[in-house]
């Protein structure tokens, strides 16, 4: 019998861009930026024993946290770094209009067992280690539309919960390739407010998901850094600005190599990063041997609440731009050979 043929271009949904006031695809800008007001970062030994680790706020005992299992653990930072927040603001849970918040793990796990515990209505998101800026991106759109008035955004990664569920049980001891990164056991929780005389978010820029054929599910700073090229390069032309129009540029998850090739990257593009820095680069010292550094959904979170902001809320940085990179990457599929999708998004902070 014969089949019928379906024209798949026809079939593709529309989908509209994101469009700004200056009519550019992609970037926001927020016309009431949203202001920071909480702010709370969870992390555990070996983070804490970084070169950055005496600006966290809570350091957890051990990596259960008084807990039967590490997904168990997870999630109770999660309550952790929500309460800290919340406290930090100043605000009762009752003040809050939407909790918005990811993690690394199949379905969200933790992050949907710790929404369980609030009354609050949650947005569950996921973008792997860009899940930070996507979390405070769509927080800052509902409260530049007038949806609510506090928003809690909450991200957080477990070492040994995300390293059995992508690559094996700690028992096996796998020994880790030189360009790998090590997952953060880390969390934190951000909490905006419409309107407020903080930190605020005014520009936002959504990525596209970006595919330069890495097949190496070890490999995230090379298979991630063409993605934050691709977003900020969006940034940079959508707002006519660039590098030294910001203190710092901060990306969430590359490392060490990863950090470097997007030097590369954006120097083929014309631009020179002498201010780029990357939080999963600082996250641990030289003789800690995590290889390249740090990871992690909440990698850039748990950096951007107890570093970065406190030196935007002193006016020791006045504008940062924060670019959370993330690997949209499924084991099952990896080992079946196809690459690595990966996307970043980029927010801008100022004090």
């Amino acid at each position: 019998m014969e089949r019928n043929t379906i024209n798949i271009e026809s079939k593709k949904p529309i989908i509209p861009h994101v469009i700004g006031e200056n009519g550019k695809k992609g970037t926001l800008f927020f016309r009431n930026p949203p202001s920071v007001i909480g702010r709370f970062s969870i992390v555990g030994k070996h983070e804490a024993d970084g070169p950055i680790g005496h600006y966290f706020d809570r350091v957890l005992k051990d990596c259960m946290n008084d807990e039967s299992s590490y997904e168990k653990a997870e999630c109770s930072m999660f309550l952790e770094a929500i309460d800290g927040a919340i406290e930090q603001a100043g605000i009762a849970e009752s003040d809050l209009d939407f909790l918005i918040g990811g993690d690394l793990l199949n379905q969200i796990t933790s992050m949907n067992y710790a929404a369980r515990c609030f009354t609050v209505p949650y947005f569950g998101v996921y973008n792997a280690c860009a899940t930070s800026c996507e979390a405070l991106t769509l927080g800052s759109v509902l409260l530049d539309g007038g949806f609510g008035k506090r928003i809690a955004c909450c991200t957080g990664s477990h070492f040994a919960a995300a390293e059995r569920q992508y690559r094996g049980p700690l028992e096996l001891g796998n020994q880790k390739a030189p360009y790998s990164q090590n997952t953060v056991t880390a969390g934190g929780c951000t909490i905006l407010s419409a309107g407020g005389s903080g930190v605020k978010i005014t520009q936002a820029t959504v990525g596209e998901v970006t595919d330069f054929g890495v097949v190496d599910a070890t490999n995230m700073g090379a298979a991630m850094a063409p993605a934050a090229m691709t977003t900020l390069v969006r940034h940079f032309e959508n707002t006519g600005t660039d590098p030294s129009s910001y203190d710092r540029i901060v990306t969430g998850d590359l490392g060490k190599l990863g950090e470097d090739i997007l030097r590369e990257l954006m120097k083929d593009k014309g631009y020179d990063m002498p201010n780029l820095i990357d939080c999963g680069h600082m996250m641990y010292r030289l003789n800690q041997t995590m290889s390249q550094g740090g990871s992690g959904a909440g990698c850039s979170m748990s950096v951007l609440n107890a570093f970065f902001l406190p030196k935007l809320e002193s006016g020791e940085l006045k504008r940062i731009l924060l670019c959370a990179t993330g690997a949209l990457m499924s084991t099952i599929i990896n080992q079946q050979g196809e690459s690595i999708p990966c996307i970043a998004h980029a927010i801008v902070l100022e004090g």
